[in-house]
């Protein structure tokens, strides 16, 4: 599932797969704190590709999986040609629709029902992973009671099954057992799947997440313990027309206004033209072969052999490796955290800093000066931008260290040996604003110039011949308005060494412009523009 995911659902003897819900990290530029949350499961910080599942058995013997798709030599008919097909996917009437909720644009959530009568629940329709699971009645973490909890005991046609199971998402996890009841989706009623019931989910990772549980559409293939997906089910018990699901993602509605999954078919009114169709070639994910990644109609030359490719709906961004997505956001002048305080801090502190050091005040009583560092007799200690420094109580302080005093005392560090070569304050505070510049971009969050928008590339991807656009306003995170408007790029960082990798993800962000159909009658991925 998506993810951080980290992202993606790899299954193996030792995965990780994102924390999913919400995070939230401030940073501090200009003195005032600027907020930027991280939902879903890809959080803005980093990706995690990877799921760790282990099944155990009342008897104690555990059942691992080594389940990641380089260990299914599963090519599908690579004979199969990339074509364009206007092919029959069934239409809405025939199919079973769920109306999905959008949250900040990073998790869409559906209701589902189980048991009998149905114990309703939010859950991520994720592509990504392959288990259903929910909350217990037995949960007794605190992340449980904020949520929708399973009760069997309530349920005339739950049928026990026992076996434990657990999933780790490195900085939380779940662990439970199996049961099956009925699950209601849409308004078909799949009998007997089985599922997880969670009794712990430790952390608060999933604790903040405006859904109950997930609900894997993957293959059978990364499924613990080689679970049917519910999809597999729906189709065996002859409750769909068509072996297909599709997704629309709805680009223009209000918040929570999410769009639909209709399993079974596809609804005309919500794409244009025809889909293009590229075949699966590795069961487990929806993974395919991408052809070019291009920005602003240029080539990278990455994909020469083909890019793998997963499209997931539990991945809020689009990721890929960090090699081009260097490229991207360079292109689309994205400025990682660090450069943005680095710049900050020198619009207004420089002069301050210029001053004093031009009185030639000990350097290492500035940074405390300006409340960045204090003094604990002769040594220096970090603080926080907005704390007091109080050096009167003659208490000896831990030191505590924190980006703010390191990037102080270096920008001090570089005044004073320019102010030594009799630069003027002008050519220093240049200087060093040019010197920001060259920070790196760091595998985190890249901001960018929310004005800039209308001058950004348009970034694209070639799958099965044709081009997919993705314009700034698409690939960018927007929050707020005018002087408190925060933009973020949409292209993170993974690196996945061979043979796993490398892949790219095309996750929420994609999917919200382009129509995308789950064929597994033809195991094919289909995307259309949406409307």
């Amino acid at each position: 599932m998506g993810g951080e995911k980290q992202a993606g659902a790899y299954c193996s003897l030792d995965c990780r797969k994102t924390p999913p819900p919400v995070e939230v990290f401030l940073i501090e530029i200009e003195g005032k704190r600027k907020g930027a949350e991280r939902q879903g499961y890809l959080s803005l910080h980093a990706i995690n590709f990877g799921l760790d599942f282990s099944a155990e058995e009342e008897t104690g013997q555990h059942d691992k999986c080594i389940r990641h798709p380089s260990n299914f030599p599963l090519l599908v008919n690579p004979f199969l040609k990339y074509r364009q097909s206007a092919n029959n996917l069934g239409d809405s009437e025939d199919s079973d629709i769920v109306a999905l909720r959008n949250y900040m644009n990073a998790q869409y959530f559906g209701e589902i029902g189980i048991g009998t009568p149905p114990q309703k629940f939010n859950v991520i329709f994720d592509t990504g992973s392959s288990n259903l699971w929910v909350p217990s009645s037995e949960c007794a973490s605190v992340s449980c009671f904020f949520h929708a909890k399973y009760k069997s005991s309530q349920s005339s046609t739950y049928k026990e099954n026992g076996k434990q199971a657990s999933i780790d998402y490195g900085s939380g996890s779940i662990s439970g057992y199996f049961s099956e009841d009925n699950i209601k989706v849409g308004d078909i009623v799949i009998k007997d799947q089985e599922f997880i019931e969670a009794t712990r989910e430790p952390g608060i990772t999933l604790l903040g997440g405006k859904f109950d549980g997930i609900i894997g559409l993957g293959f059978k293939e990364i499924s613990l313990d080689y679970v049917i997906p519910i999809w597999d089910n729906m189709a065996n018990q002859h409750l769909v027309k068509e072996r297909i699901f599709s997704f629309w993602l709805n680009q223009r509605g209000k918040e929570g206004e999410g769009g639909e999954i209709i399993f079974g078919g596809v609804n005309p009114n919500h794409y244009k033209g025809v889909h293009t169709f590229v075949p699966v070639t590795q069961k487990g994910y929806w993974q395919f072969d991408m052809d070019d990644v291009l920005i602003g109609g240029e080539s990278t030359g990455f994909c020469k052999n083909k890019c793998a490719t997963i499209v997931d709906s539990g991945t809020a961004l689009l990721a890929g490796p960090t090699s081009v997505i260097t490229q991207i956001n360079h292109a689309i002048g994205a400025q990682g955290i660090v450069t943005e305080a680095c710049k900050g801090f020198v619009s207004k502190f420089g002069h301050i800093i210029f001053g004093l050091l031009s009185t030639f005040v000990n350097t290492k009583t500035i940074c405390p000066f300006i409340g960045f560092c204090f003094l604990d007799g002769d040594r220096e200690v970090s603080i926080g931008i907005e704390s007091v420094v109080d050096r009167s109580d003659g208490v000896s302080h831990p030191s505590i260290t924190t980006p703010n005093c390191i990037l102080c005392k270096a920008i001090v560090g570089l005044m004073h040996k320019m102010i030594s070569n009799n630069n003027t304050q002008e050519m220093i505070l240049k200087t060093l604003g040019n010197l920001c510049k060259l920070v790196p971009i760091p595998v985190e969050e890249s901001m960018v110039d929310c004005a800039r928008l209308p001058y950004m590339p348009t970034i694209s991807f070639t799958i099965a011949g044709k081009k997919f656009e993705l314009l700034p306003d698409e690939y960018i995170l927007k929050s707020g308005e005018g002087d408190d408007a925060q933009c973020v790029s949409g292209f993170m960082p993974l690196d996945i060494t061979p043979p796993r990798g490398p892949h790219w993800i095309l996750g929420d962000l994609f999917m919200r412009r382009y129509h995308t159909v789950f064929d597994y009658g033809n195991l094919r991925v289909g995307f259309a523009e949406a409307a």
